[in-house]
């Protein structure tokens, strides 16, 4: 059984792109970036959940916490997972997510889970229930089955993809293979693309450049 196909991209793409995408693909529901966010400072997603919501958009809020690896902040520890697992609660409800919506904090590095990140990931997940939303974690298929073992609530939104070079997807009918394509049966979500290049709007060729995912739902964050 087919999943539903979404995508995520770092810069809101803008209104009128956003309801073009919807119109004329299969894509059902967008990445949504909370921010500011210690490894993510852009604020352009910010405001946008009612208009995206009203267009018929599912969505995944993303949280950009603390990283091992890459550009970013690099403070992961346990008491550090509490303060941003208590801000994510804070910036979802400042954007008007429901209590029990699900959140994903983003998990940039494949393995090995270090000893701290995942002090990090426990004081995380812990603190986004207790802030009343559910926990979900993005990160390799590769650390899939750790996080799982370290923590069952949160959903695994796991990333495989083929390559990371700039390439372009055509057409308007995106991928949407199950999610257990991943590598990790149990995954609720897969980046199964990266750095694809989709045009928008053929007539203006406009060429939008995001990352393309798969979901059981076409709402992950319900």
């Amino acid at each position: 059984m087919p999943g539903f196909a979404g995508f995520d991209r770092s810069d809101f793409p803008g209104a009128a792109a956003m309801s073009w995408l919807k119109q004329n693909t299969n894509l059902k529901w967008c990445g949504y970036y909370l921010a500011p966010a210690p490894s993510h400072s852009g604020t352009s997603w910010m405001g946008q959940r009612n208009a995206l919501a009203g267009q018929g958009w599912g969505i995944a809020p993303i949280y950009v916490g603390q990283q091992v690896t890459g550009p970013g902040s690099h403070n992961p520890s346990l008491s550090q997972g509490g303060i941003d697992g208590q801000d994510t609660a804070r910036l979802m409800t400042s954007e008007g997510f429901k209590g029990g919506s699900c959140v994903y904090l983003d998990l940039e590095n494949g393995p090995p889970l270090t000893p701290s990140l995942r002090d990090y990931v426990a004081g995380w997940v812990d603190a986004v229930k207790a802030g009343g939303f559910q926990p979900g974690v993005y990160c390799s298929h590769s650390l899939a089955e750790e996080i799982h073992a370290l923590r069952s609530a949160a959903r695994i939104w796991a990333f495989k993809v083929v390559t990371t070079q700039l390439h372009p997807v055509p057409g308007n009918n995106f991928p949407d293979d199950h999610p257990a394509g991943s590598g990790y049966t149990g995954a609720y979500a897969w980046q199964l693309g990266q750095n694809c290049q989709i045009t928008v709007a053929p007539a203006a060729s406009s060429v939008l450049v995001v990352d393309l995912d798969s979901a059981v739902a076409a709402d992950p964050s319900a």
